[in-house]
């Protein structure tokens, strides 16, 4: 279980979760909501870095959106700046999957000088992957129509749980490479819940998302990974932030779709592992 703390900040209060052993590492989505459970990731990473989750703006006891701060990705990055300077660190790690590796590289690209290195995964660049046909949110995409029906459907707040849960599983599946992995999923406790009003502020700008060529001259070493049959990013947004990145490194899950962690959950546990020398030294 993860400790909940309150840590002001010039910018706001924001709620963390803490827990592990070793340097400090920050973790977090753009549009979830944690609490003391963690997630599967999270837990994965306090196994060798002390883990700080923040709810970004909006999410759990964090404070909300101001006419000053949105839920912009630049806003959630100062943000956790703020925290930081808030927890008195020099420097520290930061991980994020999907949209938290979004982030990530948004980071890398706007404060350097306060990274240790990052390591994110199962994302992009910029806005391109919506257009790719092999990414469910491509209208190409034959998954792509079905999709849509399913969230306009979770929006709807007198939807019966029986319902929200059959049609949560769906989504889920489309994101699998091995169906069986399903019941791995929910057979972990964890938390993580998607927060609308986020998510559509995050398609808002999602149009104008394109750090390409801000990481070409990044220091920030960076271990960025990908299951090779990644349906939400695909792999060659991957493959494309790792090249641009002077310092990355990619490493591919061949069996996993957009969920590595579970679906290759012991080479999952190797790769991380790798982010550390051996001595438990940074890298």
């Amino acid at each position: 279980m993860f400790e909940r703390e309150m840590i002001e900040t010039e910018r706001g209060t924001f709620e963390i979760f803490k827990t592990g052993n070793g340097k400090p590492l920050a973790f977090t989505h753009l549009y979830s909501e944690f609490n003391t459970l963690g997630n599967t990731m999270s837990h994965m990473l306090a196994e060798h870095y002390t883990v700080h989750i923040i709810n970004l703006r909006g999410a759990g006891g964090s404070d909300g959106p101001t006419e000053a701060y949105t839920y912009s990705m630049d806003d959630a990055i100062h943000d956790m700046e703020a925290v930081r300077k808030a927890l008195k660190m020099d420097s520290w790690t930061f991980s994020g999957h999907s949209t938290g590796g979004f982030l990530a590289l948004k980071y890398a690209v706007m404060y350097p000088e306060s990274l240790d290195k990052i390591i994110a995964g199962g994302l992009s660049a910029s806005y391109e992957y919506m257009h790719h046909p092999d990414s469910i949110y491509c209208p190409e995409n034959p998954n792509n129509p079905r999709m849509k029906e399913i969230f306009s459907e979770l929006r709807n707040p007198g939807i019966a749980r029986e319902e929200r849960i059959k049609l949560s599983k769906e989504w889920l599946m489309m994101s699998l490479h091995e169906k069986a992995s399903y019941y791995k999923v929910i057979d972990k406790k964890e938390s993580g819940r998607t927060l609308m009003d986020k998510l559509d502020f995050f398609t808002s700008e999602l149009e104008y998302y394109d750090v390409r060529n801000q990481l070409k001259s990044t220091p920030v070493k960076a271990f960025i990974y990908c299951g090779r049959h990644d349906a939400q990013c695909p792999h060659i947004f991957s493959e494309e932030a790792a090249e641009l990145m002077p310092n990355a490194s990619l490493t591919t899950f061949e069996y996993s779709n957009h969920n590595p962690d579970v679906e290759e959950e012991e080479k999952f546990e190797a790769f991380l592992k790798s982010t550390v020398k051996p001595s438990g030294k940074e890298i």
